[in-house]
């Protein structure tokens, strides 16, 4: 197998460098070019959501990209998300999205968050009276497998799900999650969480794998780390590549957003790094932080999270 993909448990092969599409501004002419360009620099493995307001022009770019002859179909890798106040009804959602997209299957759904929110709630930041008290987990999952067995989507699994919530899933699940999509970079290591889902042949796919520079509520803490920055020297490499390789090192597929081309064909060349022991061990030792909390999902009165440690099982 090649070494710039892992095989996930149902079988398909998932690039372990993906291109992430959330734009703060839903600029859809600018999605469409970045894509476009990420094809034409090599770029196969393709991630969006729902609620990120990205599908319709991902899927257009790879519409036109498979219609011009540039790659086909099935060399592309595809991931989008179950947004929480369609966790009702994962068939219609799913149904809508590839309706979205033009496509006719997804490689990759996930649900976006372990929380359910009224039908309807289309802001990523809900108010108090959206969210719904009771998870529905077990519904919700039951959905995501009908949509497996209809042939909307080739895998199914989750995001920001903790180690015991992957406990929690698997003791119902008919059909085990193939991916667990959650933050992950060398100052958030998730190193008990990557021992859970290995033992359970779950693929780890890391967003913000930079710290997510850029958002409003990311950092710049990962690629200004003295040590990332010293190993890059090292390597003769940029301190993001050391950080993209430091993942990928790990089995997990990195999710990086850019949409500037030399970025992004800089964050390719993270595939030519190999990082040593010396290297690993030094990333190994550093202070961990984790930068998106979800406080937003947290509150006194409708949320069933009334903390960050409730939500994320004290993994934080």
């Amino acid at each position: 197998m090649r070494s710039d993909v892992a095989r996930l448990r149902c079988g398909k092969t998932i690039p372990l460098l993906g291109m992430g599409t959330y734009c703060p501004q839903k600029d859809r002419e600018s999605t469409i070019s970045a894509v476009h360009q990420a094809i034409k620099i090599g770029y196969r493995h393709f991630d969006t959501a729902k609620i990120y307001g990205s599908e319709e022009a991902l899927g257009t770019a790879l519409g036109q990209a498979i219609s011009y002859g540039t790659v086909q179909r099935e060399d592309i890798f595809v991931t989008s998300k179950l947004w929480s106040s369609d966790n009702h009804d994962p068939i219609s959602a799913l149904t809508q999205t590839l309706k979205t997209m033009g496509l006719e299957y997804l490689d990759n759904y996930l649900v976006h968050w372990p929380i359910k929110l009224k039908p309807g709630v289309s802001e990523p930041i809900p108010k108090e009276e959206e969210f719904e008290k009771d998870l529905g987990t077990e519904e919700t999952w039951q959905g995501m497998e009908r949509c497996l067995e209809m042939g909307l989507c080739r895998s199914i699994g989750v995001s920001n799900f903790s180690s015991k919530k992957i406990y929690d899933l698997l003791d119902f699940a008919s059909v085990s999650p193939s991916v667990n999509q959650v933050e992950m970079h060398p100052l958030w290591r998730q190193s008990k969480l990557r021992k859970v889902c290995e033992e359970n042949k779950i693929h780890v796919s890391g967003y913000s794998p930079l710290g997510g520079p850029g958002n409003c509520w990311g950092s710049t803490a990962v690629i200004e780390h003295p040590v990332i920055k010293s190993i890059a020297l090292k390597h003769n490499a940029t301190p993001a590549q050391v950080a993209l390789r430091w993942g990928m090192s790990k089995g997990a597929s990195v999710i990086v957003k850019s949409f500037n081309g030399e970025r992004m064909r800089e964050n390719k060349r993270a595939l030519d790094i190999k990082l040593d022991d010396q290297d690993l061990s030094f990333i190994d030792q550093l202070e961990e932080w984790k930068i998106m909390r979800g406080d937003f999902l947290v509150n006194q009165t409708t949320s069933p999270y009334k903390s960050i440690q409730q939500l994320w099982d004290d993994e934080i």
